[in-house]
């Protein structure tokens, strides 16, 4: 079955970097969509990031544009989130999540592949 596991995320001060990581094992497609979504309490989820496995192609919401890169490895079972600049307002659970079914080609978003993937158990980010 389909496991995705997050890792990376912690405590870090306003300005700092984290890098996040998600092992993706189970999922055996030769195309797919895969994206980071964060939630934190009181607010609903959004989409950050997306990459489409074949093309490379990545999307980012706004507040994530400039700041975060997302990228896979050559072997396509991890998929990374470097996180630059953070601000308290990227203070959030982070979840890695997969697609194969629906968020092809162009429609790779965050936002497709957030509401439709398969999800991970997330990894908690704190800016402060």
């Amino acid at each position: 079955h389909v496991q995705l596991v997050e890792s990376g995320g912690g405590s870090v001060e306003v300005g700092g970097s984290l890098r996040l990581a998600c092992e993706v094992t189970g999922f055996y497609y030769v195309t797919y969509c895969m994206a980071w979504f964060r939630q934190s309490p009181g607010k609903e989820r959004e989409g950050v990031a997306s990459i489409y496995s074949s093309s490379n192609t990545t999307a980012y919401v706004d507040s994530a544009k400039g700041r975060f890169i997302v990228s896979q490895d050559n072997a396509m079972s991890m998929l990374y989130l470097q996180m630059n600049s953070l601000s308290p307002e990227d203070t959030a659970s982070n979840y890695c999540v997969a697609d194969n079914r629906y968020c092809s080609g162009d429609h790779c978003t965050p936002s497709c592949v957030t509401a439709v993937g398969y999800w991970g158990q997330g990894t908690q980010v704190t800016v402060s």
